[in-house]
């Protein structure tokens, strides 16, 4: 893996995959993000992921490709959960094998959730548990070896998976709570809108409505809130050459400085330094 990265931004120097059992008292840091793209597979269970401004539910079978530098969190809620985590660049996949993904270039700019038919999930699995495996061969050869295990996964992708109308932010949970809650707070996150006014909008009690949201989503309602800011911010930064301070005052940010502190937390890099990246 890439060094000199801060904890809660992850990279790749290529090609690399784990495998690993999860549940509820697996904790993570928080919400993070990567220089590189995440393909996330769930091999039995069920987790619940947060990206962009939705909450997903992944079941067993379910993929999802988090593209970089995009801000998401997982929690693991009723029991065990056996998942795979593939990181590679964009220059790992030839130009012939992003023809055959669906949408071609599209395919990896946003998040995506596909589903693999229960008939091809063998083969599928076993390709994954070669990529793992060979993920700790020090033979010279392996990063050859990976790189072309991971364009196979994408082409059995591309052949054999039902790709989700729509993309990984399509709310896919059921917990109507929090999502009358997330709802508010991304129609209104430009607003000074605290934890009280998120649960006055949706009728429960602030006490009440901060557990609920932390069980469900695995993270904190004003946590939620800053998450959704940033990721607003993020997109600004790259689609305007509005000044930083204003960005953040049009994000919900009353102080430039917190909003400089915060992005840095959660992003690894400063906004300028977002900015000239993307």
């Amino acid at each position: 893996m890439a060094d000199n990265i801060p904890s809660n931004v992850h990279g790749t120097d290529g090609v690399h995959a784990e495998t690993h059992m999860r549940d509820p008292s697996f904790v993570m840091t928080g919400h993070h993000c990567h220089t590189c793209y995440e393909l996330y597979y769930v091999h039995s269970g069920e987790c619940r992921v947060l990206i962009d401004e939705r909450f997903s539910d992944l079941h067993a079978g379910d993929f999802i490709l988090i593209p970089p530098m995009v801000l998401h969190y997982t929690r693991y809620l009723h029991g065990s959960c056996l998942r795979s985590v593939i990181l590679f660049r964009r220059e790992d996949v030839p130009e012939d094998v992003l023809s055959c993904m669906p949408g071609r270039e599209r395919f990896f700019s946003e998040a995506a959730i596909f589903q693999v038919p229960e008939s091809a999930k063998p083969g599928m699995e076993e390709i994954i548990a070669h990529l793992s495996a060979e993920d700790s061969n020090r033979d010279p050869l392996s990063p050859f070896f990976r790189r072309s295990l991971l364009h196979i996964l994408l082409l059995n992708c591309a052949r054999e998976c039902a790709f989700l109308p729509g993309t990984a932010t399509d709310i896919r949970t059921n917990d109507r709570q929090v999502l009358e809650a997330a709802r508010y707070i991304g129609e209104n996150y430009m607003h000074p809108i605290t934890t009280e006014d998120v649960a006055f909008a949706v009728g429960f009690s602030p006490n009440y409505l901060t557990r609920r949201f932390r069980l469900s989503a695995g993270i904190g309602l004003h946590e939620y809130i800053v998450f959704i800011r940033l990721h607003h911010a993020a997109q600004e930064l790259v689609t305007t050459t509005d000044s930083i301070t204003d960005i953040a005052l049009r994000c919900g940010f009353s102080d430039s400085n917190y909003f400089k502190d915060s992005f840095k937390k959660k992003y690894g890099i400063t906004p300028r330094a977002y900015r000239k990246m993307s």
